[in-house]
């Protein structure tokens, strides 16, 4: 039985493993990403991304099969962050 227990909780770290995210193109404060992980790990790649450029955080704009369209935004900005839809918005502090 603890066997099995063992195989359940490490089946899912072996497949989020094999789920690949990249930076696909960056312009300006544009970030188009390339992922076949979950969203979650999206918009926690692309608040990673914008944060290392010196913004605040990433704002969800589109998504189109496995990319993702996100604008960086900056402090001095009067813009919300968005998430993808169906998450809930990261702490940006």
């Amino acid at each position: 039985m603890k066997r099995i227990i063992l195989i359940l909780a490490v089946v899912p770290l072996f497949l989020s493993a094999c789920a690949s995210t990249e930076l696909t193109m960056s312009l300006g404060n544009m970030r188009l990403i390339n992922s076949s992980g979950d969203p979650q790990q999206v918009m926690d790649f692309a608040n990673k991304i914008c944060k290392s450029d010196f913004y605040i955080g990433a704002s969800f704009i589109s998504k189109a099969g496995k990319d993702y369209r996100f604008k960086c935004v900056k402090a001095d900005e009067n813009e919300v962050l968005i998430p993808i839809p169906g998450l809930k918005p990261s702490n940006t502090k």
